[in-house]
């Protein structure tokens, strides 16, 4: 399995927290020097700077878009003071923290995008089983994403985790990542979240989608989280073409039971995909 694959998806899921070259190399499942050498070939970039940029552009989105309190930013960013933050901004973008946020806008700044994961065929699908789901309800944190974007996806999912289990009416520990509103310039709404029993007690941040009653073809994806792209790209552009069925106009999702290890990437999940009847 691509181990510069499996680092992209750490780095983007934990960027957050402090991660250090050993914390990648074992969630890549190969060496330090290995990981290094392999992801600077296929990035050009090395590790621990990719992590840096990447830390330090998700600040500087937050500070154009008029963030308060700077030092807040830095801690979540993972330094220790403002004055730290600040040197390192500095380095990355060429202005402070504070003329960035008096700017509000991003243009001409270098900012450091999720480099995108492996979305090859893949050489075998399981074939899935059939199911009739029934209606629930999802809330959760939701983005608006193209095909480009959608490897910041695994952040997402990331800023999700502080309300995961905290969600008032959550019902069980299964986790959704729920595609809809597609359009036909590829634009579509992904909504990280849970089961809930009602919307009427949701914190205004928390986002909601009902999923209806449908008939669904169910995939299982048995590999690291990081090639699921690869897995999709399979359904939509081999199986769904042979298999005689028609997609319906419906919330897709993913599901993630107890199995699922978010800090490995293991364990494995189900594609559900809404099929006409």
């Amino acid at each position: 399995m691509n181990p510069v694959g499996r680092a992209l998806w750490f780095i983007e899921s934990y960027f957050a927290r402090e991660l250090t070259l050993d914390d990648i190399a074992g969630c890549a499942c190969v060496s330090r020097f290995h990981l290094s050498r392999a992801f600077e070939a296929a990035t050009g970039l090395p590790v621990m700077r990719y992590v840096r940029a990447r830390r330090l552009s998700e600040a500087a989105r937050r500070l154009a878009d008029g963030a308060p309190d700077i030092l807040a930013v830095a801690l979540d960013a993972g330094y220790g003071s403002h004055e730290a933050f600040t040197r390192a901004f500095r380095e990355q973008f060429g202005l402070t923290p504070e003329a960035l946020r008096a700017r509000g806008h991003l243009d001409r700044l270098a900012i450091v995008e999720p480099i995108k994961m492996d979305q090859t065929l893949l050489t075998h699908l399981e074939p899935p089983r059939f199911e009739d789901g029934k209606p629930f309800l999802v809330a959760g944190l939701n983005e608006r994403y193209t095909c480009d974007t959608s490897q910041a996806i695994p952040s997402q999912w990331q800023r999700f985790g502080a309300y995961y289990g905290k969600v008032p009416a959550q019902v069980g520990g299964v986790a959704y990542g729920v595609s809809y509103n597609a359009d036909d310039s590829g634009n579509f709404d992904y909504l990280c979240g849970v089961e809930v029993s009602d919307f009427s007690t949701l914190p205004a941040e928390l986002s909601r989608v009902r999923i209806p009653a449908q008939r669904y073809a169910v995939f299982s994806h048995r590999e690291h989280i990081s090639t699921i792209q690869r897995t999709w790209n399979t359904i939509w552009n081999q199986w769904l073409p042979a298999s005689g069925h028609v997609p319906a106009d419906a919330p897709s999702f993913e599901r993630y039971d107890e199995q699922f290890d978010p800090v490995s990437g293991m364990g494995g999940l189900e594609i559900w995909l809404p099929l006409k009847a």
